[in-house]
């Protein structure tokens, strides 16, 4: 690999990383109490022509392997391992992990938190996709018997934890592949236990949902497509032993997802944020993939808006720190996952082929991968991208240097499913450091995480996040109910700007609050705030960091250092008395400050306070020292709507 690849590349990269995997882990099934909730389902037109449960029983392949892949695909990987050199490396790290699990503690039913299984069902999964793919590659019978012991430990659990469905669901997926991928090497006592475990423990419950109305089967998120995907795995593997049951969960599943999918239009962005479009996308590709494989269709489901283009999505929020642009409940940590590799197979895309290929080697990776593919820079790829969907922008100055400058802004909505009061927030990269942070969730189990307590905590509040406060202590810092827009882009050579219009987040206090932002000679950047209220308010500015702060020029300036390297913080407009502070990442006095909330060590915020200000333009240029000429180091200050 080049030492121009992504830097990600030498991450640990899939599903789960990092933050992005606790906040899957710790995933609720409400969003805040104020979100309002899809239309029932009933009243709403599909989108596809679903066919009768007779008749999806009809297409189903009646030989196994026939999830994901069928057998002909599996012997066309045992070629392709011997004479392709990225999956025969694969290989070898997919054979020492299924060793390393043949010593494995067996699974336990055990809660952590007293609400989720989902850690054991996840395991579990991740496990039965090794040790499967492991064996039908390789026979070594180890991996079978040592996956035998996996399932029949989890079939004799008392249930799936279904009150949390994501346990059941993911814990589903995992049985039906085990059953489906090794169903010649059990013997039938073997199966039935595995059989009536999916039965009993999943579908079962899962027809429960379906037949009560409301819940998962009707929710846009990520919950939808995690639920109804391993609905519909448990359903494709025991179809033809099981036909009335799983006709009508296959019949049920292709109905519900759809509600959820709408979510991709019309670009492919997803509001839940990176991390959350790794968890809900890659299931919804198991469901797709699954579709395909056992029933020789995905009815249109590939087809409907903004799914071709998704796999953009993630690519275009990582930085090249390797750090997502991790608004919401996401984590920072999600880089990218196995499902990138069959959406550029399936839409023929060769710059998410070289996004993909850069993760890490799941089973699924390598039954996906198709090589190398083409890297941004040959494609062509732009360097700024307007994400419609959620209202967000990003920008940078390379595709491939690690050192590159990439700056991601937000204006979206304070409604979705694991929001935040973040509008106008932003992170900022450059020469390897992200200087410009967001701290990300909190912990789900919190007093009121996802009810009435959910703005008294720090991290979900505005003054958590790289934006504007207005009259702080006057309830939430953003209205919760608020959606706001990127209302100007623009994207050149050397420069790439935006225009995000913030005003119902704040109507409470001002007649027009927008911010823009620039990248300016794709080296420096430009935050530019303009704040119009009727009244005076008391005006905070924030970016929070992990660099040290140094305050300099009677508050004018400040440099930044970080991992040996320097960042200039330049005031360039605002009223005589404005200048930079360096504060903890801490509420203010007159905020909630509830006992139980992480503590936000090793960060800082730059701030600038303004107590009393009716109309009020600032700007603040953010530059790297890389010891670079800059021909324009102090751009020209204009009103935004000149931009």
């Amino acid at each position: 690999m080049s030492a121009r690849h992504h830097p990600v590349a030498v991450c640990v990269i899939g599903l789960c990383v990092g933050l992005a995997c606790a906040s899957y882990a710790a995933a609720a099934p409400k969003g805040p109490a104020k979100q309002k909730g899809p239309k029932p389902a009933a009243k709403r037109a599909l989108p596809i022509e679903v066919p009768s449960a007779d008749e999806l029983l009809k297409r189903l392949k009646r030989e196994h392997p026939r999830l994901l892949v069928d057998k002909p695909g599996l012997e066309k990987l045992v070629e392709r391992v011997k004479t392709d050199e990225v999956l025969r490396a694969w290989d070898k790290q997919l054979r020492r992990e299924a060793d390393r699990l043949l010593d494995a503690p067996l699974p336990r039913h055990v809660l952590p938190d007293g609400l989720r299984l989902l850690s054991t069902s996840r395991s579990v999964m991740e496990r039965t996709y090794t040790l499967a793919l492991a064996y039908r590659l390789h026979g070594d019978r180890r991996h079978a018997e040592r996956l035998w012991k996996e399932l029949d430990t989890v079939a004799a659990f008392p249930d799936f934890n279904p009150k949390h469905f994501l346990d059941t669901a993911e814990m589903t997926h995992a049985l039906a592949i085990g059953y489906d991928w090794l169903f010649d090497a059990w013997t039938e006592p073997q199966r039935a236990t595995i059989r009536r475990a999916m039965v009993e423990l999943g579908l079962k419950p899962g027809l429960s949902v379906y037949t009560k109305g409301g819940g998962w089967p009707q929710s846009i998120h990520n919950w939808n497509q995690v639920c109804n995907g391993g609905m519909t795995l448990g359903a494709l593997a025991l179809g033809d032993e099981e036909p009335e049951l799983c006709g009508t969960i296959l019949r049920r599943a292709l109905s519900s997802v759809p509600l959820a999918m709408a979510s991709y239009a019309p670009d492919g962005a997803w509001g839940e944020g990176p991390g959350y479009w790794a968890y809900a996308t890659s299931y919804n590709v198991y469901m797709l993939a699954s579709l395909e494989s056992a029933l020789g269709s995905d009815f249109g489901l590939s087809k409907l808006p903004g799914f071709a283009e998704t796999g953009l999505f993630p690519m275009s929020m990582t930085g090249p720190t390797g750090r997502a642009f991790n608004f919401e409940d996401s984590g920072e940590g999600i880089g990218r996952s196995d499902c990138v590799l069959w959406l550029a197979r399936r839409f023929d895309n060769p710059v998410l082929a070289w996004f993909g290929a850069q993760g890490r080697p799941t089973a699924r990776a390598m039954l996906w991968y198709a090589g190398p593919g083409k890297a941004p820079i040959a494609a062509s790829l732009p360097l700024d991208k307007y994400w419609r969907g959620v209202e967000a922008v990003t920008m940078r100055s390379d595709w491939e240097d690690p050192k590159a400058v990439f700056l991601g802004v937000q204006s979206g909505s304070n409604r979705v499913n694991h929001n935040h009061l973040d509008l106008g927030s932003f992170v900022f990269d450059a020469l390897g450091q992200r200087w410009a942070v967001d701290l990300g969730a909190d912990d789900y189990n919190m007093p009121g995480y996802f009810g009435a307590q959910r703005y008294t905590y720090y991290r979900l509040r505005a003054e958590g996040h790289n934006t504007l406060v207005l009259n702080p202590g006057q309830g939430p810092d953003q209205a919760p109910s608020s959606v706001g827009r990127i209302r100007k882009f623009a994207s050149q050579p050397d420069r790439a700007a935006a225009v995000a219009d913030m005003t119902p987040a704040y109507a409470a206090h001002a007649r027009r609050v927008e911010r823009g932002v620039a990248l300016v000679n794709r080296r420096a950047v430009l935050i530019q705030d303009e704040v119009d209220a009727e009244r005076p308010v008391d005006l905070w500015w924030f970016m929070h960091t992990q660099a040290t702060i140094a305050i300099a020029e009677g508050g004018r300036t400040a440099t930044l250092t970080q991992g040996g390297s320097k960042l200039q913080a330049r005031l360039l407009e605002g009223p005589a008395d404005a200048r930079f502070e360096d504060r903890p990442a801490a509420p203010l006095p007159t905020s909630p400050n509830p006992t139980v909330q992480r503590r936000n060590d090793g960060v800082r915020k730059l701030t600038i306070h303004l107590p009393k200000v009716d109309a009020v333009r600032l700007a603040v240029l953010l530059v790297p020292e890389d010891g670079k000429p800059d021909p324009s180091p102090t751009p020209a200050i204009e009103p935004l709507e000149k931009w």
